[in-house]
């Protein structure tokens, strides 16, 4: 009788095969056809359940990760989020060193999941001891049995979505994607994902998403690290202050910077819009999209995918909180009408 019973193993069969979904209100003044990868469908509500799930599960294979092992790492929440879901699945205890810029609401999830939490302070260089890639790295020491993720320099983060995004997408647009559009953080998603569509076809362009206040754009282009480029600013999980060996350089055409103002309210537009109530560098990633638009890039036959990797859940005390946006400076005159009130009848 069990036999007959349709259900998954676990929360973790429910990892990939997001769907992609065409956007409409939001890119009617656009060129061309375009299409957005929620991530968000995944389980853990982010793009990261795929390296978790991926890299734990190929560590269990080699046998590094063993009944009563520790897996840590450094994280702005959403990776963090994800391996504490895959602990919980399969027993294992779960230590994660975040960064003091992801939200409340983010830091608050790792806990609930059952994860031992660092918060570190952002806007110090990555060696400091008490930056989160450090402190990761001394926890790792310190704790027996342990398994340090380290998805910067981890190649198993491009290989997981060269194994499942990048062909996810390609059958859902029948090999017709002509472009890509992805923030870039670690480098995992967009590297993977280029990796495989440029495989299938060489001439699919792939556009990075770069922040202010980040080196990514800069080495892209001169091969230089110029610490003068780094600034503090909010997007999270977008940019970096280092060089991730998991970005794949020579896979990404070129990157375009967006303002940390004009990703928040393009968040909130995809919302109001398409009624996709997704995170902060998901408004990036379409702020990038309408201003490549702007220069020219795409064609009317275009066929253009945009990663968006996560969900809104996660930003409601920051770009979903007008005190927050007002705080920011953004909810300026010209975008005051977008901050709607709750009205209280008495």
């Amino acid at each position: 009788m069990e036999n007959n019973i349709k259900a998954y193993n676990s929360i973790l069969d429910l990892v990939g095969n997001t769907p992609l979904i065409k956007l409409n209100k939001i890119a009617d003044s656009l060129t061309g056809n375009f299409y957005a990868k929620v991530e968000a469908f995944n389980p853990g509500h982010s793009s990261k359940d795929r390296i978790a799930v991926y890299i734990i599960e190929e560590a269990e294979r080699k046998g590094i990760l063993k009944p009563g092992s520790t897996v840590i790492e450094t994280t702005s929440g959403n990776t963090g989020f994800s391996l504490a879901m895959a602990c919980i699945v399969k027993g294992y205890d779960c230590i994660l060193a975040v960064s003091s810029k992801s939200s409340k609401d983010k830091i608050d999830m790792l806990r609930s999941m059952g994860a031992t939490v660092y918060v570190c302070p952002a806007h110090v260089s990555a060696d400091d001891p008490r930056s989160y890639y450090q402190v990761a790295k001394r926890l790792h020491e310190e704790t027996k049995d342990s398994i340090y993720i380290n998805q910067y320099f981890n190649e198993l983060n491009i290989e997981a979505h060269y194994k499942t995004t990048g062909p996810e997408i390609w059958e859902q647009t029948n090999g017709q994607i002509t472009h890509l559009v992805a923030c870039s953080g670690t480098g995992g998603t967009i590297s993977g994902i280029s990796r495989f569509l440029k495989e299938q076809n060489p001439d699919v362009k792939v556009l990075g998403v770069d922040a202010y206040g980040s080196v990514l754009q800069k080495y892209h282009e001169t091969g230089e690290f110029d610490h003068n480029e780094i600034y503090p600013y909010r997007i999270e999980g977008l940019g970096k202050n280092l060089i991730p060996l998991a970005t794949d350089f020579n896979s990404i055409d070129r990157y375009i910077k967006v303002t940390d103002a004009d990703s928040a309210h393009m968040t909130r537009k995809l919302a109001h819009t398409e009624g996709l109530f997704l995170g902060y560098t998901s408004g990036a990633a379409m702020q990038a999209l309408v201003q490549l638009n702007t220069e020219g890039e795409f064609a009317k036959e275009s066929i253009v995918v945009v990663v968006f990797p996560d969900h809104g859940s996660r930003y409601m005390s920051k770009v979903y909180s007008n005190e927050w946006m007002e705080n920011q400076g953004f909810l300026d005159s010209k975008n005051e009408k977008k901050a709607q009130k709750i009205q209280f009848i008495k």
